[in-house]
């Protein structure tokens, strides 16, 4: 092809430079080629920058497109420049935001425990969700953010030096059940989690709980349970002492009465108000919710390599859990051993 015939495909492109017809050009000499291109610049000024822009692209041959960036560069000495083209965004893939790590804590007297789940972000990076639930209120209060590597294995180092309960590393869908039965809480009692969970909600579905296993109690390790209470991390495991407040003033004037009456009528009398106190407190819904506690506790006595207390609070959930057999006597029940004045039984995260 030549001079005449690229110069005239060039003026056909004025109208629409991306069309323009680059392999006219391709075979032209190099004089000729620039040439023709500086011709055809000076001939239309501004309006040719779109056409000699088109012939840059990498899919014209590469003789026009030098010559074309020749032709572009003359104009830009004589002032004549196009719009600076916009940045070139780096294209970043978005990723499905999964669970990749999860820690959980052991449960306090008030039902309330913590949850951490390490989220892969959406662009990259990690994310760490920080919850605290409560089997009875749900959600009660949620952090976190973007987090290093870095940051992530500080913090983890301040937890296992500040922790007043257990916490374990377990497997994300775990972390996961435990945070959707807070949101089937929720959902039953008609309550919205706090705020700040509004960021992370899109990542959890409601989970209802999963049911206990069948009770199998072994007599001997539920009588050893008791013992469970000394362990610190069940110092918070106690009735609620308002509600048991009565009560316990009967039993402490019962102990320091100055009647003259037999250690049998006594046992029998303090036999009466625990009696009447875990019947009331343990019916229902709250023995069940004790019973899940307790399996908690073993899982995560269990999980910290402690047999013994695991073996203990499994079998203690378990006697718990048999409706054939009365509650009294389980670890959780400690009437009166703490004053009313030193303890709150409102859900919380104080042991935590």
């Amino acid at each position: 092809m030549d001079a005449t015939a690229a110069r005239r495909a060039l003026d056909e492109a004025l109208a629409d430079p991306g069309r323009v017809d680059a392999g006219a050009l391709r075979d032209l000499p190099a004089g000729v080629l620039d040439q023709t291109l500086r011709d055809f610049a000076d001939a239309h000024g501004a309006a040719a920058l779109p056409v000699l822009e088109a012939l840059t692209a990498e899919r014209v041959a590469k003789s026009p497109r030098r010559a074309a960036r020749v032709a572009i560069y003359r104009l830009a000495q004589r002032g004549i420049q196009g719009a600076p083209r916009p940045a070139a965004k780096p294209v970043v893939e978005r990723r499905p935001e999964r669970a990749r790590r999860a820690w959980v804590s052991g449960v306090d007297g008030t039902g309330s425990r913590a949850a951490w789940v390490l989220f892969d972000g959406a662009y990259g990076g990690q994310a760490l969700c920080s919850l605290i639930v409560n089997d009875v209120a749900g959600i009660l209060d949620a952090a976190g953010g973007e987090i290093t590597k870095k940051r992530l294995e500080s913090e983890l180092t301040s937890l296992r030096a500040t922790q007043k309960l257990p916490w374990v590393e377990v497997e994300p869908e775990l972390a996961l059940a435990v945070i959707g039965e807070a949101l089937a809480l929720h959902r039953a009692a008609g309550t919205s989690p706090p705020p700040a969970f509004a960021r992370w909600e899109r990542l959890f579905a409601v989970h209802e709980p999963a049911p206990l296993p069948s009770p199998v109690a072994d007599p001997a390790l539920a009588e050893r349970a008791v013992a469970l209470l000394e362990l610190p991390e069940l110092a918070g495991w106690f009735v609620d002492p308002e509600a048991a407040q009565a009560d316990a003033l009967d039993l402490l004037q019962l102990r320091e009465s100055q009647l003259v009456v037999s250690d049998q009528i006594k046992a029998e009398r303090q036999e009466t108000i625990l009696t009447r106190v875990i019947e009331r407190e343990f019916a229902g819904a709250a023995r069940e919710r004790w019973a899940r506690r307790l399996a908690v506790m073993a899982f995560i006595f269990a999980a910290t390599e402690r047999p013994e207390p695991a073996a203990m609070a499994e079998a203690a959930a378990a006697a718990l859990r048999d409706a054939s057999r009365a509650p009294q006597n389980q670890p959780e029940v400690a009437t009166g051993r703490v004053s009313a004045a030193d303890v709150s039984r409102k859900p919380g995260a104080g042991n935590i």
